[in-house]
């Protein structure tokens, strides 16, 4: 291949597609976003989402999945995608995406597992094992240290190395066990460094400790530069820059910057990926089935958070089904992942399969806060007419959308008002919550049951009303702690709250992790779920009662479902680490199986751990390392209760292994200030925000340069075109989201996404101009 030809492999040839070549036999890869549905666009150039996708089944998007803690279904769903993925000519789908839920007001939790990183990444793994085994390729994502909107594109994560390995690069690291097919960099700096550009995620992690054989590839526009990112590991950038980049590295080539053998690494792996899925035959798939596994996944991941007994409903109860979204349901969040569903099933179409002594209310708007006393009043008239009321509220699609963070916990005040309303009247009340992540719910001593149905997808009919009527028990866990205030979690004074660094300052205190180990109240621990039967459990063994470096610990536990349903109960499996000066989390997940029981039936549930499953990473050793100490295995109905556990001892310290001194982080409070965590990084910290000046670059932000005469034209400019553009989508929540977040956006994003408006190079002139580079501009433009 000529030199123009290895370069070309290395980009996008449009938005969705690699390079191709007739003459060398070389097809492109399709592309397609897809973590919980395939979302092809109808246009290989349309770089924002704005037209038409083709039709695919909405799967539950990872908030509800994660909270069934079923392996086996995550790999079933990745599989279905997959077969819809070989039907529309794809080859690679987007998906998944572990990244750590560490706040609750992430605009993009919704798309993400968990707080936990075992959770995280053992349900990431599944999908991908079910994907690629039909020959689709996944694109593990976002690599890494990707934990909000605000600021995405270039906001510096400073995070401890512990923190790192342990909390958010571990989900990564146990999904990468699958071989995904490519991997994809995150937009955001981890330490100071575009996680696009960082050797030590790119080359030294992944390559080097994980042995990761496959295609590194960005996320859209993630690329500052291009050479620094291909000399530190990062194969394809995406999407096609025009031959912008392409020149570059051919630039860097020839300046000895980089290499052949740079070119060829990334060139060769990029073959080996064309040649594994290029030949996928087309086939049909089945709709009906796969709509069918969309609703055993929702049903499976259902949370019961209360029942005052008022649950199941009875065949012959007076019902009242309050709120919009039991017509109109909130399936997904927005963005990137939005599908456009073959079916989607809700509440009130399918509820005469259970009763017909039901009557519907509207309850609130679907527009700004959702209030409306009209509405309100007309369901309080007739409320104590009911046995009872089904309430179905959450957070509508505008609060949870790629590029924007939640403000708040708060549902829409029109939900709220609903329900202390008719609680004055009549308190026999079921709550089903629609949402992505952790809620406020201030009305919760006032309701009688409360569901977290989080989003389901396509199927957000029957799976509720199954488990509303009993025709199946509740099985799901939560997969997040739901705190009692936003500001219980340590994460929130230091979230989305400057323009150019976000501190990490609670290190792997984050989640359960935090409430359990400061012994903090919360609402619903991490792990908790209700039943409509009851479980038991017996006879914990451990093979041996030491921790070794070789030699695997076997744990057997028998669980009995003594109730008079049939039920499946997550076993979960956490070790509660050792009194030590190495300050570690009180208890941390590492296995669970879940498990279906008739009435009265028994099974034993067979873990494995090995020494990794008590360790914590040592940074003096540059190792994972368990110190001296006893530990305990604990099986726990949740974060929050132990119901069985034993106790396993470490003898002696590996060599190389020196006591840490005690640090704010080892105390029993949590007041972790500046400069404890800047002690603990070993560094200075950089500001959180700057006032940005010239000279402005390609990194730059509409925000950045709109205080300049050129940059606030600028900013309008593209404002209005927008705004036009938007009016091809329906959706207000996507207008307003694209809003917010272009101002946020560097400039080299703006140009890479404008669809031809204007090219990188021209924006380079532009900002050239702004810098007063007068003739080097022009020169450009």
């Amino acid at each position: 291949m000529k030199l123009k030809q290895r370069v070309a492999m290395l980009t996008g040839k449009n938005v969705w597609q690699t390079f191709s070549h007739k003459k060398l036999k070389i097809k492109s890869i399709m592309m397609a976003d897809g973590p919980h549905g395939l979302r092809k666009q109808t246009d290989n150039n349309d770089n924002l989402g704005l037209n038409s996708s083709y039709p695919a089944t909405l799967f539950p998007p990872a908030c509800a999945v994660a909270c069934s803690f079923n392996k086996d279904l995550a790999s079933k769903m990745g599989e279905a995608i997959a077969k819809e993925a070989k039907a529309a000519d794809v080859q690679v789908v987007l998906g998944p995406g572990v990244n750590i839920k560490r706040n609750p007001l992430c605009g993009r939790n919704f798309e993400y597992y968990s707080e936990d990183p075992y959770l995280s990444g053992t349900m990431g793994a599944a999908w991908i094992k079910g994907l690629q085994s039909q020959n689709i390729g996944a694109s593990l994502k976002h690599f890494a240290v990707n934990n909000q909107e605000t600021y995405r594109f270039n906001i510096n994560a400073v995070v401890d190395e512990r923190a790192l390995r342990e909390i958010y690069l571990k989900p990564f690291e146990i999904a990468i066990k699958e071989k995904p097919a490519t991997v994809m960099a995150a937009y955001n700096k981890v330490n100071g460094v575009y996680a696009t550009e960082s050797k030590k995620l790119l080359k030294d992690i992944l390559r080097k400790e994980w042995c990761y054989k496959g295609v590194t590839v960005s996320d859209w526009g993630a690329v500052s530069n291009r050479p620094q990112s291909l000399l530190q590991g990062l194969d394809l950038e995406m999407p096609s820059s025009g031959n912008y980049n392409s020149k570059k590295l051919i630039k860097a080539l020839q300046d000895e910057y980089i290499i052949d053998n740079d070119i060829d690494a990334s060139v060769s792996r990029m073959l080996k990926l064309v040649d594994k899925y290029q030949n996928n035959l087309e086939e049909p798939f089945d709709k009906d089935a796969h709509f069918k596994l969309a609703q055993t996944i929702a049903t499976d991941s259902i949370v019961l958070l209360k029942n005052d007994g008022i649950l199941p409903l009875k065949p012959g109860d007076k019902v009242a089904v309050v709120g919009a979204f039991a017509k109109s349901p909130r399936i997904q969040g927005g963005g990137s992942s939005n599908v456009n569903p073959i079916r989607v099933g809700n509440v009130i179409d399918e509820i005469n399969y259970y009763t017909d002594n039901y009557k519907y209310f509207r309850g609130y708007s679907m527009e700004n806060d959702g209030y409306d006393q009209k509405l309100i009043d007309e369901v309080v008239h007739e409320a104590l007419l009911f046995d009872k009321i089904i309430i179905m509220v959450g957070l509508p699609e505008e609060y949870e959308t790629e590029g924007v963070d939640r403000q708040h916990m708060d549902l829409p005040h029109g939900h709220l008002k609903l329900i202390e309303e008719i609680a004055k009247v009549n308190p026999h009340i079921i709550v089903t919550l629609s949402m992505g992540a952790p809620v406020a719910l201030p009305f919760e001593k006032e309701v009688s049951a409360i569901l977290a149905l989080h989003l389901l997808g396509g199927a957000s009919g029957k799976p509720v009303l199954d488990i509303l009527y009993g025709k199946t028990s509740p099985s799901g866990r939560l997969a997040t702690t739901f705190p009692l205030d936003i500001n219980d979690d340590p994460t929130t004074a230091n979230f989305a709250d400057g323009n150019h660094s976000v501190w990490y300052q609670e290190s792997l205190f984050v989640g359960y992790r935090y409430y359990e180990t400061f012994k903090k109240a919360v609402r619903y621990p991490f792990g908790y779920g209700l039943s409509y039967t009851t479980f038991s459990y017996t006879d914990l063994q451990v093979s041996i009662p030491e921790i070794r470096v070789s030699g695997p610990i076997e744990v057997k536990v028998k669980v009995k479902n003594t109730g008079k349903r049939p039920g499946s109960e997550v076993v979960m499996l956490f070790v509660q680490n050792n009194t030590s000066p190495v300050f570690k989390p009180l208890r941390e997940l590492r296995a669970f199986e879940k498990v279906y029981l008739e009435p009265n039936e028994q099974k034993e549930v067979v873990f494995v751990l090995n020494y990794q499953d008590f360790a914590y990473y040592d940074v003096d050793m540059k190792t994972y390392h368990v110190d001296r100490g006893k530990y305990k295995i604990q099986i726990c109905k949740h974060a929050s209760k132990v119901i069985l556990e034993k106790t396993v001892t470490k003898q002696d310290n590996e060599i190389g292994f020196n006591s840490p001194y005690p640090s704010a982080y080892n105390d029993k409070e949590y007041h972790i200030e500046k400069e404890d965590f800047q002690k603990l990084l070993g560094r200075l910290l950089p500001p959180k925000s700057i006032i940005k000046h010239r000279p402005y670059t390609m990194d730059s932000t509409l925000e950045d340069v709109k205080h300049t005469i050129l940059g606030f034209i600028m900013y309008r400019v593209v404002l209005r075109k927008a705004a036009k553009l938007s009016k091809r989508s329906s959706n207000d929540w996507m207008r307003q989201a694209m809003k917010k977040t272009l101002a946020q956006t560097p400039l080299r994003v703006i140009a890479t996404m404008s669809g031809g408006a204007i090219s990188l190079i021209q924006m380079e002139g532009l900002v050239d101009l702004i810098n007063f580079r007068i003739i080097r501009g022009l020169g450009k433009i």
